[in-house]
């Protein structure tokens, strides 16, 4: 593959309770990056606070813009130089006892750019130690899809379980054609063994974009087990580069050209008879 010297990255996580420990962390990852710029880093949902409970989440819940999570993103972003793709936060929202399971964008001055607000909540029985995810409980979802313009292409974000639901996906391609999909998750141990990989496959097969897919990984403070699996997926569905089970990171460069050749071979979306003229 020809390289632009536009590194995506996935961060794998063990993420704990504790907020100060997972930043600690993700710093550390950082100082690891390739040299090259831009780069674009993706961490996995929850990776400021995972295991401790629903309520725990409420707690560390911030005001967009403001609080010491985000500050510290937006320091790690601008000493790094990267454009980070902040998993998932908890965003505090006008209804009482709820928050917002945001993905934010943070550009390499430091500046959110965007905002993706988890659409599809995992209220689902699964056969692990949790049994059963509400995650409705004190997550209010989205309404708005996210696919903005970047250094690394048009460049959209979703969460986790959205990973479901081909129609969102094929939703956004009509906003503007993705070039790269980041997808921050924290899938469990169950369905990420059925599900994780064909479903990747098959949105960048479907889309003709690349995928940074950052997941959490392993068993954590409150039972729940993760399934790893870190891994980013060419425009044709090859896995370029995958971490299955330790913490760290993993980086592969976009190839803009193969993502032309790919669009202009096989012309997917001008030969799509379901397009909605709605967008």
């Amino acid at each position: 593959m020809d390289n632009d010297g536009q590194n995506i990255v996935a961060i794998q996580m063990n993420s704990s309770p504790l907020v100060e420990d997972n930043l600690l962390f993700v710093e550390q990852q950082l100082k690891l990056l390739p040299t090259q710029r831009p780069c674009l880093v993706v961490l996995p949902e929850c990776f400021a606070c995972f295991g401790g409970g629903d309520k725990l989440m409420m707690d560390i819940a911030e005001d967009l813009h403001l609080g010491p999570i985000q500050h510290k993103l937006k320091q790690f972003a601008t000493q790094y130089d990267v454009w980070l793709v902040a998993g998932s936060l908890p965003i505090l929202c006008p209804l009482a006892n709820k928050f917002t399971a945001s993905c934010l964008l943070i550009n390499n001055y430091g500046e959110t750019v965007e905002e993706y607000q988890k659409i599809h909540l995992f209220d689902v029985q699964v056969a692990d130690n949790t049994g059963t995810y509400l995650e409705s409980r004190y997550t209010q979802p989205g309404n708005t899809l996210i696919v903005t313009h970047t250094p690394f292409g048009n460049l959209g974000l979703a969460v986790c379980y959205d990973i479901r639901f081909a129609g969102m996906f094929a939703t956004m391609t009509q906003i503007a054609q993705l070039d790269v999909l980041a997808l921050p998750a924290a899938f469990t141990q169950q369905t990420g063994q059925a599900h994780w990989h064909p479903l990747l496959t098959a949105r960048a097969i479907e889309n003709q974009c690349y995928i940074v897919a950052a997941n959490q990984t392993g068993k954590h403070r409150n039972k729940r087990q993760t399934y790893g699996h870190s891994c980013i997926i060419s425009p044709w569905g090859e896995n370029l580069v995958e971490l299955p089970h330790d913490t760290g990171m993993i980086h592969a460069q976009i190839d803009h050209q193969l993502l032309a050749d790919i669009r202009t071979k096989m012309s997917v979306y001008q030969h799509n008879k379901f397009r909605s003229h709605l967008v």
